[in-house]
């Protein structure tokens, strides 16, 4: 089948979504319908609010659908007349078999992570928390399970030192918005072969007395980020620190608290060495310096946001803030 004989229904709600969908415009696909979120007050005045996927998809005058539940008959009424050959889910919620399984080629999905690691909803959060030094965008065929379809194709993205995972996240969605257009003329031109993820061994290689051995690593998952997650605990170690302020930012932000207030951490430098002050209390010099001690040493905050403040830089806090 040519690529342009293919009718794509695309399913997408946030910003991550819309690079996806503008790349199959621009390598010419044929989007017949636009799956979004319905408009939503917001703001202090409530005014409704289209998703991004909306505003881009007004934009190139291609037909939205917003319904409210994806099981209403309605609804599936106008999916079925769209007669798509393949459905594209990026950043979207869960569907109902009856909607993924609709179309004789299917529905695949764009996932932040490399599957089988990192299934669930915050993956890009989730892999810089716990450490990662590299991660990736999967393109996976929807079934049951959530994030356990066969996989088509995955790229690797290495993860910096003092990335945030709003940076990974632009940089994932470039990454995975190349990757689905690649994905889908494999589909097209029949040259795709599906990957079971049962049949994916993850392997984690360690040097140990010069010997190379392998041994398998366990699963790991990217649940849905709660309150509890973002409190920061100073007795963890200075990295664990640093990788979850680094996991949470910008949104939703890690915190601790500062005179009984709420202070949300967005950026931090590590300073490994012994503290001199006991564990969870701070030292600044009111000028360029706010630090937290660590067992192991320091975490210097570089932009944080006190409750009912704006977010800012630790310099411009400092010349403002009066210390009790």
């Amino acid at each position: 089948m040519s690529y342009k004989d293919l009718r794509i229904v695309f399913m997408g709600t946030p910003e991550f979504a819309v690079a996806s969908l503008d790349a199959l415009v621009n390598a010419g696909y044929n989007i017949v319908g636009v799956i979004t979120a319905p408009d939503k007050p917001a703001g202090r005045g409530m005014k409704l609010q289209e998703s991004a996927v909306k505003k881009y998809a007004v934009e190139k005058n291609l037909r939205i659908l917003q319904p409210e539940k994806l099981k209403n008959p309605d609804f599936l009424q106008e999916l079925r007349s769209l007669q798509a050959d393949l459905q594209i889910v990026v950043a979207f919620r869960m569907l109902p078999e009856v909607v993924w399984n609709m179309p004789p080629m299917g529905t695949i999905n764009v996932h932040g992570s490399l599957l089988p690691q990192y299934r669930g909803a915050a993956p890009i959060n989730w892999a810089i928390i716990n450490g990662e030094k590299e991660t990736g965008v999967t393109t996976f065929k929807l079934k049951h399970e959530i994030d356990t379809g066969d996989i088509l194709l995955q790229e690797r993205i290495p993860i910096e030192e003092n990335e945030t995972a709003g940076e990974l996240h632009d940089k994932m969605k470039e990454v995975g918005a190349q990757l689905l257009v690649k994905t889908v003329q494999g589909i097209a031109d029949g040259t795709l072969q599906e990957t079971p993820q049962s049949s994916i061994v993850i392997r984690q290689s360690s040097v140990a007395h010069s010997l190379l051995t392998t041994h398998h690593s366990p699963l790991k998952h990217a649940p849905k980020i709660f309150t509890d997650t973002c409190k920061i605990a100073w007795n963890k170690p200075v990295d664990e620190v640093h990788n979850l302020i680094r996991g949470l930012s910008p949104y939703p932000g890690a915190f601790s608290f500062l005179n009984d207030k709420m202070l949300k951490i967005f950026r931090s430098e590590k300073e490994l060495k012994a503290p001199s002050i006991p564990v969870g209390e701070m030292e600044t010099d009111k000028k360029t310096c706010l630090k937290f001690a660590c067992p192991d040493g320091y975490i210097s905050i570089k932009e944080l946001q006190l409750e009912g403040k704006r977010k800012m830089g630790i310099e411009e806090f400092l010349r403002g803030y009066h210390f009790e």
